[in-house]
């Protein structure tokens, strides 16, 4: 299966999008991405089927969209699609909690180490928005992206939780 791919832009770095042949997009990665993506010699550079992907980045980043409506086509764990069929469910300009997560796919709450990890191998950084995760005490734990983004994003969205001590 051929794995299309282009850069954009964004006030958090350069976007890595990546689509499978349908175009159905299947991952947004930046620099130095815990798990993130790189480019593959086996993988086609094709900027088309990402219009409406880099469309609908811009008006985010722009303040003009809060839910992205784009063709997803990720791959995981049945834990793992819960999880982030859960995250999807996050409004723009909340945020939730690890153990919120958990028992929105009625796991326990011991299983919230597990949400954390599946949250952690989001592979659709900023569209399915595992940023608004936050721990239960209102700190801003683990970002695939890095902390520093975690806060851009959430101050994009008005949900920056002002706890101390949240970095």
């Amino acid at each position: 299966m051929t794995t299309l791919w282009t850069r954009t832009d964004s006030p958090v770095g350069p976007l890595l999008l990546t689509a499978d042949p349908t175009g159905a997009l299947t991952s947004v990665s930046v620099p130095g991405q815990k798990n993130g993506r790189t480019v593959q010699d086996d993988w086609r550079h094709d900027p088309a089927p990402f219009a409406a992907a880099e469309e609908q980045l811009a008006a985010y980043f722009a303040g003009e969209l809060k839910d992205f409506q784009l063709e997803f086509s990720t791959a995981g764990s049945e834990f793992r699609e819960q999880v982030w069929a859960a995250l999807d469910s996050v409004p723009y300009g909340a945020t939730t909690t690890y153990g919120e997560i958990a028992a929105r796919i009625g796991a326990p709450r011991a299983a919230v180490r597990a949400v954390g990890g599946a949250i952690g191998a989001n592979p659709l950084l900023i569209v399915r928005p595992c940023h608004r995760v936050i721990g239960a005490n209102g700190s801003l734990t683990g970002y695939a992206g890095g902390l520093e983004r975690k806060v851009r994003l959430l101050t994009l969205e008005g949900s920056l939780p002002t706890v101390p001590d949240v970095l």
